[in-house]
């Protein structure tokens, strides 16, 4: 039950800090794309398969 002593403030600590990281990107607007992925998806410029 020691254990419990160090294993709970460095799980909080490391969720804290994730749950800062996630804010920053969100403030950072990395997410906003929303026409971006819509269109790439259509785009045969980037195609994987070899043109005959």
């Amino acid at each position: 039950m020691n254990v419990l002593i160090y294993l709970i403030p460095i799980a909080l600590l490391l969720g804290g800090i994730g749950l800062a990281g996630f804010v920053f990107t969100v403030r950072a607007r990395q997410y906003d794309d929303p026409a971006g992925n819509a269109q790439r998806i259509l785009c045969d410029q980037w195609d994987d398969r070899p043109k005959p």
